[in-house]
């Protein structure tokens, strides 16, 4: 029975993992719902977004340090669907 509730819990951790959005979720979920990312790696995906802006694609997660194409294809599943705002284009006549 004990062999059972270890196998259960160990199976359980991304099991039943929530779709994340990379562009709204915090450290904490990221690190919990994605596979192969820890808080540290959650972190640097954080400063990424604030430092340049929103991703308009999950293979940008690679050009993080520790983030390759493995963990991206490991996490398909797990992706929300990005949402980027669109640039508006300029009304003003010239």
């Amino acid at each position: 029975m004990k062999k059972i509730l270890v196998l259960l819990a160990c199976l359980s951790f991304n099991a039943f993992a929530a779709p994340v959005d990379i562009n709204t979720a915090t450290a904490k979920e990221l690190a919990t719902n994605l596979k192969g990312i820890g808080l540290k790696k959650a972190q640097a995906i954080i400063k990424r977004r604030e430092t340049e802006g929103k991703f308009s694609n999950v293979n940008e997660l690679a050009k993080i340090k520790g983030i390759g194409k493995k963990t991206i294809e490991a996490n398909k599943a797990n992706f929300k669907a990005l949402k980027v705002a669109k640039k508006k284009k300029s009304t003003k006549k010239k």
